[in-house]
């Protein structure tokens, strides 16, 4: 009599449980890497929401103004001056899922930008997602509004030695 040569059901129950396993894990790392990817665009955005002012404040040749939230960059929350002009940019802009990125500042309510472009305020703007251990720092130094990108660990902002 000969043996089939079929598998058992043993033998596909335990490919199917080794199937799943590796489906979850694989899952699980994707989320992550999509974490680390929406904190990157994220503070990317920062940067280019900066210099967007920086140019529009140039172009206008006139002192004008920019506020950061959750959202993006805006028209400015506070003072008097305006807005500069084609800088609205959201921080989730074309990125999946926008709820775990978090966004804290202590940029004034209305960062001010020069007519010769000069960024004239500081601060710091942290960016985290929950699903990742990955925080970015942005650092918005005087005089001349200087940025840096780093790393926030234990409080401080270090600087990213894989920049």
């Amino acid at each position: 009599m000969a043996r089939s040569e079929a598998f058992t059901l043993m033998e596909l129950l335990v490919a199917v449980a080794l199937l799943a396993l590796m489906g979850l894990i694989a899952l699980g790392s994707g989320a992550e890497i999509l974490a680390r990817l929406e904190v990157e665009a994220a503070t990317r955005r920062v940067l280019v929401g900066l210099e967007r002012g920086r140019i529009a404040a140039e172009r206008q040749g006139r002192p004008c103004a920019l506020s950061l939230d959750a959202a993006g960059w805006g028209p400015p929350r506070a003072g008097d001056l305006p807005a500069c002009m084609g800088v609205p940019l959201a921080l989730g802009e074309g990125l999946r899922s926008e709820q775990g990125l978090h966004l804290e500042h202590n940029l004034p309510p209305a960062v001010r930008f020069s007519s010769n472009g000069l960024v004239l305020d500081a601060g710091t703007v942290l960016l985290a997602h929950r699903a990742t251990a990955l925080n970015r720092c942005v650092v918005v130094s005087l005089p001349l509004g200087v940025t840096r990108v780093g790393l926030h660990r234990d409080g401080i902002c270090h600087p990213d030695p894989n920049l």
